[in-house]
C-alpha cells in the first residue's frame, strides 16, 4: 500500500476526537509539516467553526488538493454524515458537505481507527503487507482489517468493530448494548469500573486478564480471516507494555490453531502520536 500513485503534493489531514481536533499538512513520507489543534469541548457548538478556521491557517501558503479526515463515529459510509458519540452536537451532521464547501478541497473521511489501519500500511509497522488488523485498546477498544490490500467497509462502511466481538458470554453490559464485548471487558474505562481505579494503576491480574481477552478476540478472528499480524495502538495497551503483548500472542495462538495461523503475532502500532494525522492523510490519498 502506498499513500497515492496520482500525486506527490501534501495533504491536509484533520483529525476529529471527543477531546481535540487537529489538523495538519503531511507530506508524502509522512513528514509532519505543520499543525494546530481545537479543544471541541471548549468550542462547544462552535466547533465546525473553529475547526474550518484552524483548516484555513494550517494550510496557508502550502498547496494541497485535498483533505484527508479521521473521525469517531458512528458515521455513514463515506462521512456523508457523522455523529461521533463524545460530540453530542453532531447528530447526523454533514461533515463531507460543509468540508466541501469550507474548504474548497476533495474531502474523504474514515472512522478513527479504521484511518489508522490504512496509516499502518502506509507509514507504520505494516508496511509491505496485505492481510492484517489494526486495533486500538485505550479508553475504548476499535478496530480495522486489511484484507487483499484493501480496507474492508462491509455494506454501511463500518466493517471492523473488534471491540465489538464477544469474549465473555453474559458478561458486563457494553455501551452498544450487548454484554461482554471486548471493549465491555478489556477497554480503559471498562477497566476502571471493574477495579476502581485507572488502568495505569491495575493489577498483574487485570493486564494479564486484559491481554488474554484481546488475544482471544484477534486469534478467533485470524482463523476466520486468515491474517497473522494484528497491529495495537492506545494508552491501555502501550501503557501495559510488552509483557500485554507477549500475553496476548500466546492467547491467540491458543485459539488460531489453524495451520495458516501459526505465525500469528500481535505487535505494537508503530505509527507514534502522530497516528491519527498520518491514517488521515492516507485516507485523503487513497480515498478523496
Amino acid at each position: 500500500m502506498t499513500p497515492t500513485g496520482a500525486t506527490l503534493l501534501p495533504c491536509l489531514a484533520l483529525d476529529i476526537g471527543g477531546t481535540k481536533a487537529e489538523a495538519a499538512v503531511v507530506a508524502h513520507d509522512g513528514t509532519v509539516l505543520r499543525r494546530q489543534r481545537v479543544d471541541v469541548p471548549a468550542a462547544g457548538a462552535d466547533l465546525f467553526e473553529a475547526i474550518g478556521a484552524m483548516l484555513a491557517s494550517v494550510r496557508s501558503g502550502v498547496e494541497v488538493d485535498r483533505l484527508g479526515v479521521a473521525c469517531a463515529g458512528p458515521m455513514a459510509r463515506g462521512g456523508k454524515w457523522v455523529s461521533p458519540l463524545n460530540i453530542p452536537a453532531w447528530r447526523e451532521f454533514a461533515l463531507r458537505e460543509r468540508l466541501q464547501e469550507a474548504t474548497g478541497l476533495r474531502v474523504a473521511i474514515e472512522g478513527d481507527v479504521r484511518a489508522l489501519a490504512l496509516g499502518e500500511g502506509v507509514f507504520g509497522s505494516a508496511v509491505g503487507e496485505r492481510n492484517y488488523a489494526s486495533m486500538v485498546v485505550s479508553t475504548g477498544v476499535g478496530g480495522a482489517l486489511v484484507l487483499d490490500g484493501s480496507l474492508l467497509d462491509g455494506d454501511s462502511g463500518n466493517a471492523g468493530h473488534l471491540g465489538h466481538l464477544n469474549v465473555v458470554p453474559d458478561g458486563r453490559r457494553c455501551s452498544c448494548g450487548s454484554f461482554g464485548c471486548l471493549e465491555a471487558e478489556a477497554s480503559g474505562w471498562a477497566i476502571k469500573e471493574i477495579t476502581g481505579r485507572d488502568p495505569v494503576h491495575a493489577s498483574a491480574e487485570i493486564r494479564s486478564r486484559t491481554a488474554q481477552l484481546v488475544g482471544r478476540a484477534v486469534g478467533t478472528l485470524a482463523s476466520v480471516l486468515d491474517f497473522n499480524h494484528c497491529y495495537i495502538a492506545g494508552s491501555v495497551a502501550l501503557g501495559f507494555g510488552e509483557p500485554f503483548f507477549t500475553e496476548a500472542t500466546a492467547a491467540a495462538r491458543a485459539v488460531a490453531t489453524m495451520h495458516y495461523s501459526t505465525g500469528l503475532t500481535i505487535l505494537p502500532s508503530g505509527l507514534g502520536s502522530d497516528g491519527p494525522l498520518l491514517g488521515a492523510a492516507v485516507v485523503g490519498w487513497q480515498r478523496a
